[in-house]
């Protein structure tokens, strides 16, 4: 087994040290999928939702998220970051939320990609739970990573 990068030589969690890399330009993309009844997705295509503008309050929430990541996953570095973005595209029985981050930087911004897309469809929930208590989200995951020295990653399943 590989030695993982977070845990030192005594098997205790520290946080890798990244002091004497190069910065370079590193992207990630996530996504995942809230599946909702019929009217709780009409609420939101309509902007009949009662607690008011159901995406545009996911993608501000979502940012929100991929800048505080360092602060709520307790090693991971707090990074600067250049760009979040956070698309929505409407499925047949729900929503996916697609977050692409990126920074120049000593170190990625996968785990900024994931939490950005997570509090985005846990927004997403909050605001239309009153219209369906049964939504589901499921299949969140890192699409693809650029930059660093392990390059470029696309998922592959």
């Amino acid at each position: 087994m590989s030695k993982l990068s977070h845990l030192d030589d005594n098997g205790h969690a520290n946080m890798v040290d990244i002091g004497g890399k190069t910065a370079t330009v590193r992207t990630a993309t996530a996504t995942g999928c809230i599946r909702m009844s019929p009217e709780a997705l009409a609420a939101i295509r309509d902007g009949d939702a009662p607690k008011g503008d159901v995406l545009a309050v996911a993608r501000v929430a979502a940012i929100m998220a991929a800048k505080k990541t360092g602060e709520l996953i307790p090693l991971c570095h707090p990074l600067a970051l250049d760009a979040v973005t956070v698309d929505f595209t409407f499925l047949e029985d729900g929503v996916r939320a697609t977050s692409k981050v990126s920074l120049t930087g000593k170190t990625g911004v996968e785990m900024e990609a994931i939490t950005a897309t997570s509090i985005a469809l846990l927004t997403i929930y909050d605001m239309v739970k009153a219209l369906d208590k049964h939504m589901v989200i499921e299949q969140v995951f890192c699409q693809q990573k650029s930059g660093g020295k392990s390059g470029d990653w696309h998922f592959s399943g």
